[in-house]
């Protein structure tokens, strides 16, 4: 299965990127239908079109409005069309979540409820058309997963509907700021917006990561022309990408080598019980594993040691909370490769009836089973028998193994 990468050159906006999907070859109808399920084919003209930047070539999406009533939709009757219209599920909840985010965003700059949030920019046709085709066009692709660069936000002023409003938008920071999404600064020659509110709520809901993978070979590509002219050339590609350490060939080689994060820290003002509920928020934040000791520290204190593997995709937002949470002022944080045996969770049926248990696939292909713990702690208090005696029993009589997931 491939990856997605976006690549925002320099900024993103929704018509940019549908454009770009277009190039990239998702059909027209594609785009289309889900627009025509909502009811709204006879409010928009959508074109695709040859465009240049700089006499790079690509696509320009141009959304025509041929609503006659000049319609102003709130979050309220848009969530409503959503919800009651007959989308696919999967491309359903992609949409809703976009909105959603751009509802928040807009109560929380305005200090009103996003219900409340009567969308104007946002609200337009062409904006909904941004919004639902590419969501259409990415559920279409089915990535594995979605990468992106770091966008330039622009500076200067950008004119809407009640007058001048600075950039980036309010609206673009709180997005940025909820989502935890890597920018870069802008260039002093570039002036205006080059990244919509609509293309930010995008990127933050549609991106798996921005931490893209050290190697991957890029299959096709497509590219989408913007409608403002700056000293640069503005477009947002798409590539359609294999990567080497994620690819579904890979995932099958048997043990497979992943990057991680490992961070960790010293802390000697802390309680134990502080450091306890720390741990346990590190683990249930998604960490790997997390391990702690007692150590001495400066001046004969005893103080703690805790280091923690986590995702390398989810090292940032593992950073943060060490800073949040813990009294630490400093995390050392080192990326290493390690390798694991695919493995995957599931049931067996046994004299106990059906256990959850680990198959583990050896190098040589031999497959392991081991019960999960909680599994053989609930065993014993039901069968008041040994823990020894527990797995001897489940061993000897597993059989139908149902898989909860695929190797991994």
């Amino acid at each position: 299965m491939e990856d997605v990468f976006i690549e925002c050159s320099p900024g993103i906006s929704g018509d940019m990127l549908l454009g770009a999907f277009y190039d990239l070859g998702v059909p027209k109808k594609v785009i289309e239908k889900p627009l025509s399920d909502l009811g709204f084919t006879d409010l928009y003209n959508l074109e695709f079109r040859e465009s240049k930047s700089f006499s790079i070539r690509g696509i320009k999406a141009k959304v025509e409005d041929i609503d006659c009533n000049l319609t102003k939709r709130s979050w309220r009757s848009i969530k409503e069309l959503i919800l009651n219209g007959p989308l696919e599920e999967k491309l359903q909840q992609i949409i809703f979540e976009v909105f959603e985010s751009l509802a928040i965003a807009e109560g929380k700059v305005h200090g009103i409820k996003s219900e409340d949030v009567h969308f104007h920019e946002i609200g337009a046709i062409d904006s909904l058309v941004d919004i639902i085709g590419v969501c259409a066009a990415l559920n279409y692709l089915n990535p594995r997963k979605v990468y992106c660069n770091a966008p330039m936000l622009g500076k200067g002023f950008v004119q809407i509907e009640h007058g001048k409003l600075s950039v980036p938008p309010p609206a673009v920071i709180e997005l940025i700021r909820k989502k935890n999404i890597k920018v870069v600064p802008c260039f002093d020659s570039i002036e205006g917006e080059l990244s919509t509110p609509t293309g930010i709520a995008l990127l933050s809901n549609l991106v798996n990561s921005q931490n893209l993978p050290s190697q991957y070979s890029i299959n096709s590509y497509g590219v989408g022309i913007g409608n403002l002219q700056f000293s640069c050339p503005n477009l947002v590609r798409v590539y359609k990408i294999t990567s080497f350490e994620n690819s579904y060939i890979n995932q099958q080689i048997n043990p497979k080598c992943e990057e991680i994060s490992i961070q960790e820290a010293w802390i000697d003002d802390q309680t134990p019980e502080d450091i306890s509920n720390f741990v346990e928020q590190l683990r249930i934040e998604g960490a790997y594993d997390v391990s702690y000791q007692a150590i001495n520290m400066k001046k004969n204190r005893i103080g703690f040691s805790i280091q923690a593997i986590v995702p390398i995709d989810k090292k940032e937002y593992f950073r943060q909370l060490w800073f949040a949470y813990s009294n630490t002022i400093g995390v050392r944080e080192r990326n290493q490769s390690r390798w694991t045996l695919l493995r995957r969770r599931g049931e067996c049926s046994t004299t106990f009836g059906n256990v959850k248990v680990k198959q583990t696939l050896q190098p040589d292909g031999s497959i392991t089973v081991k019960p999960e713990n909680d599994e053989v702690l609930r065993l014993i208090q039901d069968h008041k028998k040994s823990i020894d005696q527990i797995r001897k029993i489940i061993e000897e009589s597993s059989n139908k193994f149902k898989a909860f997931e695929n190797w991994k």
